[in-house]
C-alpha cells in the first residue's frame, strides 16, 4: 500500500496555540474531505502502523512517536484542536505530498468523455467536489452523466 506524507504535521512539524504557546495536548483529527467521517493516518512510510485519531500532541506541540505523519492517497480533513477541543484551524481536501497529479479540461457543454492517465482521486467543476455517482472511469476514460458546463473548468486528480 502507498503512503504520502501529509503536508498538514507531515514531519517534525510544532503546533502553536494563538498566543504562539506550544499546543501541549492539542489534537489533530483526520477525516475523508468534507465529512466528519474519521480517516486513517500512519507512523511511518509502512503504512502498517496506525496512528491513533485524534493524534494527541506532546508537551512541545509536535506530534508523538516519530513526529511523522503518513496517509493514504486520498483527499483528507484536519482539524487542529487545543487540548479542551477548542476549534483552531480546519484544512480539507488535503491531498499526501506527491499523491496526486492534476489534469485540467474546460467544459464544452456537450462533452461527457475525457482522457484520465492514471487512477482517478477525484474530479472537481469549478472547485465544486463531484460525488463518484457523477462519473465512471474505465479503460483511461472518465465520463460524466451529464456534460460540464460551457467554459467551465473540470479538474480530475489522479495518480
Amino acid at each position: 500500500m502507498a503512503v504520502f506524507l501529509s503536508p498538514v504535521a507531515g514531519v517534525a512539524a510544532q503546533f502553536f496555540d494563538n498566543n504562539g504557546v506550544p499546543l501541549a495536548g492539542g489534537k489533530l483529527y483526520t477525516y475523508a474531505a468534507g465529512t466528519t467521517t474519521p480517516l486513517v493516518s500512519y507512523t511511518t512510510n509502512a503504512g502498517n502502523v496506525a496512528r491513533t485519531n485524534p493524534i494527541v500532541f506532546d508537551s512541545g506541540g509536535r506530534v508523538p512517536n516519530g513526529g511523522e505523519v503518513w496517509i493514504d492517497p486520498v483527499a483528507y480533513k484536519f482539524v487542529l484542536k487545543n487540548s479542551n477541543d477548542a476549534l483552531i484551524a480546519t484544512y480539507d481536501n488535503i491531498f499526501g505530498i506527491g499523491a496526486a497529479a492534476v489534469q485540467n479540461y474546460t467544459g464544452t457543454g456537450s462533452t461527457v468523455a475525457y482522457s484520465v492517465l492514471g487512477n482517478v482521486i477525484a474530479v472537481y467543476i469549478n472547485g465544486v467536489y463531484q460525488n463518484r455517482n457523477t462519473y465512471a472511469v474505465a479503460s483511461g476514460i472518465l465520463t460524466f452523466t451529464q456534460a460540464p458546463p460551457f467554459t467551465s473548468l473540470i479538474e480530475i486528480l489522479y495518480n
